[in-house]
């Protein structure tokens, strides 16, 4: 497939590196474990949504929009790194967000308000349906007072988005000649997995791929992922003869959306202790979470070679307060005593 014909604005750092785990690797008993570090792509401390955004708002331009409105919790990856993208593009951004009650400015949001996007908040619900609702009242406004707007589906995942994972499977080819290799992958709008499957179809035929949800359910990532894939397939005219090779979904590594959970909160220190790793506790977290009870039961084939897919969302981390007691057994002294002599 040649994507070289599609209109694309660089926004990302690529290629981002392919990382060789060995110390996680070791603690999960996987040879060769790897991690792609799509957190590296460098727009607005980086992310996936930054491949997507790069073929998305190239489209958005040429078209002609001036103003793009998007959706998202009040944590999203997705919004703060499409502000800074239209930012840098010249285009004015508006963002609709929605979660629970706030007193503060903090992680992505705090990012949102440093590049001014007009947010409209939702206090209380992060439903998508109220979200796109007040997307779409907010764009018809937006016509009467003479703008020409667009709006972004939640995640940016639409059929030209996908892409940017298409291309990000090539980009992997090239990093590794392995052709039985395991994608691991966290799952929310669907974007992503999209792109990967349909990548992983063109450029890394016998891969095996799991994606790991962070909100939906199974049934409905299967839904949303085929159609995604069939609907780039048919905008982009891609031959039949692709097919779309089986990939696996769990939906158990969760409970509700943008909550933190302690699986994910062992799997971030894991990570962080064995790796040096920063995984943030709202996406990635969980997918580790749950990749790391796919090998306790045998579900992930350890002589095969892993890769992980980073997906990003470090300013989420400092959204959140952790007492100091939580990791007291850490920490070897105090200031306080230090200066005493003890």
């Amino acid at each position: 497939m040649d994507l070289t014909s599609v209109p694309r604005i660089k926004l990302a750092n690529l290629p981002t590196p392919l990382e060789r785990a060995e110390q996680l690797g070791k603690y999960l008993g996987i040879e060769q474990f790897y991690i792609k570090r799509d957190d590296l792509t460098g727009l607005a401390l980086g992310g996936n949504k930054a491949r997507k955004l790069e073929f998305e708002l190239a489209s958005v331009k040429a078209a002609g929009f001036d103003t793009v409105i998007t959706v998202g919790g009040q944590q999203s990856n997705h919004a703060r790194m499409t502000a800074a993208a239209c930012r840098k593009l010249g285009i004015d951004i508006k963002l609709v967000l929605g979660g629970e009650d706030f007193s503060e400015l903090k992680g992505n949001l705090l990012l949102d308000a440093f590049f001014e996007a007009e947010i409209r908040y939702l206090n209380g619900s992060d439903e998508d349906a109220d979200l796109e609702n007040m997307m779409n009242r907010w764009k018809s406004e937006l016509i009467d007072s003479g703008k020409n707007p667009y709006a972004m589906p939640l995640g940016g995942s639409t059929p030209t988005g996908v892409l940017g994972y298409v291309e990000a499977m090539r980009e992997i080819g090239t990093q590794i000649k392995h052709k039985n290799m395991q994608l691991i992958l966290p799952v929310g709008s669907c974007g992503t997995l999209a792109g990967v499957v349909l990548g992983a179809d063109i450029f890394l035929e016998e891969a095996g791929i799991i994606g790991i949800s962070v909100s939906r359910t199974k049934e409905s990532i299967y839904e949303r992922t085929r159609k995604l894939i069939d609907e780039t397939k048919k905008k982009f005219r891609l031959r039949e003869g692709y097919k779309i090779q089986d990939f696996d979904v769990y939906d158990n590594y969760h409970e509700v959306y943008a909550r933190h959970i302690k699986p994910a909160k062992d799997a971030a220190r894991v990570c962080a202790m064995t790796e040096g790793l920063i995984v943030d506790q709202v996406y990635t977290a969980k997918a580790m979470a749950g990749f790391f009870d796919l090998i306790s039961k045998g579900i992930i084939r350890k002589e095969s070679p892993v890769i992980f897919i980073h997906t990003g969302g470090m300013p989420e981390i400092f959204a959140e307060t952790i007492k100091y007691g939580e990791y007291q057994g850490c920490v070897k002294f105090s200031a306080k005593e230090y200066r005493s002599g003890k």
